[in-house]
């Protein structure tokens, strides 16, 4: 018989990879909690207790964490967004009050989502390792401030709070809320291009696998505990080249492939330039940053090694499977 502290929360549980925590755990037949700033009545639907609340509200965050045994940590600011402040007030702060709510209600483990960006800096990555140290100089406020997390949550790992993080890289799938839907409206306006060569390889995680990845690692924290205090890549069984990747889901949902390309260096400056002219007032968001160029123009693949001898890490969705249910949920919204 499962008692509270079999109880699982999800942070986030109504965002693209909450939304696939959840749905991995009541597979398991575990009993779930999500805390979502906004209410998810489909979640309740499937027997899930939904909270709503702040990340910045510590008391809404101790009431969703009463009574539980593990939690999941998945909200972040990952978007485009004016000004450092909102990044760190979310991703920093959040993860404070996070860890400051666990550590009250006794709550015995903590999986933080967290992202390979940590230790991306602006040189290709080849099957990197979990040894890549920390960047010295971040391009973009969310890879930092999601590094600072990264460390408070590794730091607070204890025999009473056990902590891990999991780095999915370029997380897609069917409802993905970012990155599908902006090349698709690239392609359509006309605006896409390869950035560079087009050769370089990256790791993508299809977002089951990211949940798959989740659950083993809480798995493993609730047994043996070998993850905890550490970072663990987590990603698709092989790297892909990008823009060969993007070239067949565009050429599957009817769209002609791109041809056209652009220097990273050139796009790397625009980038510069975008970021220096939208920090000026009503000049809204930048659309394009050094980030996503390098993003778009380098390499960045990740061993998963370390996930699979420490908690048997394995995809759960093969590549071919992830991109046919994507294609067929595009066909039925009418993208292709």
């Amino acid at each position: 018989m499962q008692t509270t502290k079999d109880r699982y929360l999800v942070l986030g549980g109504g965002g693209f990879l909450g939304r696939a925590l959840v749905k991995r755990l009541l597979r398991e037949g575990c009993s779930v909690r999500s805390f979502s700033r906004k209410n998810y009545p489909e979640l309740e639907v499937l027997g899930v207790e939904c909270v709503q609340g702040n990340i910045l509200d510590v008391s809404a965050l101790e009431r969703a964490c009463e009574g539980c045994g593990t939690v999941f940590h998945t909200i972040a600011i990952c978007d485009i967004v004016k000004g450092w402040q909102p990044y760190y007030d979310v991703n920093v702060t959040g993860t404070r009050n996070v860890l400051a709510a666990c550590q009250k209600c006794g709550v015995k483990r903590l999986v933080y989502t967290s992202t390979p960006s940590v230790v991306v800096g602006q040189k290709d990555i080849v099957m990197g390792d979990e040894e890549l140290p920390y960047v010295q100089r971040y391009l973009s406020p969310y890879p930092e401030t999601k590094a600072m997390a990264e460390q408070l949550v590794l730091k607070a790992n204890s025999l009473e709070l056990r902590a891990c993080a999991i780095r999915p890289h370029l997380m897609w799938g069917v409802g993905e809320p970012h990155i599908i839907p902006r090349i698709l409206q690239l392609a359509d306006a006309g605006k896409l291009a390869i950035v560079g060569d087009g050769l370089n390889v990256v790791s993508i995680t299809h977002v089951e696998n990211a949940a798959e990845g989740h659950w083993l690692a809480a798995k493993e924290l609730a047994g043996q505990a070998k993850c905890a205090g550490k970072a663990y890549f987590v990603n698709d069984r092989e790297p892909v080249r990008l823009w060969e990747w993007i070239n067949n889901l565009l050429e599957g949902t009817g769209r002609p492939t791109v041809t056209r390309h652009v220097s990273r260096r050139l796009l790397h400056f625009v980038g510069w330039l975008n970021e220096l002219v939208h920090w000026l007032p009503g000049t809204g968001v930048p659309q394009l940053t050094r980030f996503v160029a390098d993003q778009l123009g380098r390499s960045h693949s990740f061993s998963c090694a370390r996930a699979e001898h420490d908690f048997g890490y394995k995809p759960a969705v093969s590549p071919e499977e992830g991109v046919r249910q994507l294609l067929d949920s595009l066909k039925r919204r009418g993208d292709r």
